[in-house]
């Protein structure tokens, strides 16, 4: 899953990249609301994390510009705690409402709540064939033996599963899997794909010459 973080003071923006890179997602960033509007409209991410009070262009401005075109979730910071800030949020489009200061653990709880609602998956843990995947301890098992997998194997593991019983372009896994700092990509997709099926079977990933990659669904 690729994520966008909007946000203009620097330490918090690169904690919060950073913790969440840590938690299997790609991150891009932006350091205030016209870039990250730029970056929100020419991309597809998952979901943005928005800052309110930034310099040239705030979050309010930002969300409702990309409310215009796209409907990508939108998970709001702010140091406004207000009841009448969090409606505004919500009325404006905004799917989550986190107050400054926040612990990064709700944080990414709520980021991964907003993407499941979003992607109509509610259930935490989906099994497909042998294998099982567990969205909160970001775990993947086969015929219930835990395996161990990088950050970004399960990440192509979960984006699979989560379309499962779907052709998965080479492109729209580049989009989600990557974000904008990952060099030499070209090869990148069939490195995973191979190891994805020495660690779960051949047939766990299927190839569709010409159109992308399947998981087929139970």
């Amino acid at each position: 899953m690729r994520i966008l973080v909007v946000e203009d003071q620097d330490d918090l923006r690169e904690v919060v990249a950073e913790t969440l890179r840590e938690e299997s997602f790609a991150v891009d960033e932006s350091p205030d609301g016209e870039e990250g509007l730029y970056k929100a409209l020419n991309w597809d991410y998952d979901l943005v994390v928005l800052d309110v009070m930034m310099p040239v262009m705030d979050g309010w401005e930002v969300l409702e510009k990309l409310r215009k075109e796209k409907q990508t979730p939108v998970l709001m910071l702010t140091a406004l705690d207000q009841v009448r800030d969090k409606v505004k949020g919500l009325n404006h489009g905004a799917d989550d409402y986190l107050a400054k200061p926040f612990d990064l653990a709700e944080l990414v709880a709520r980021v991964r709540a907003v993407i499941r609602r979003n992607g109509g998956e509610h259930r935490p843990e989906i099994s497909v064939g042998r294998v099982t995947i567990n969205t909160t301890s970001k775990t993947l098992r086969v015929d219930d033996q835990p395996v161990e997998v990088t950050a970004r194997e399960y990440a192509m593991a979960e984006l699979m599963i989560q379309h499962r019983g779907e052709v998965v372009t080479r492109d729209y896994l580049y989009e989600h899997l990557f974000d904008e700092n990952d060099e030499s990509m070209s090869n990148m997709l069939d490195v995973y794909v191979y190891k994805l099926r020495q660690k779960f079977g051949k047939d766990f990933i299927k190839t569709r010459r010409g159109q992308g990659y399947l998981v087929d669904s139970p």
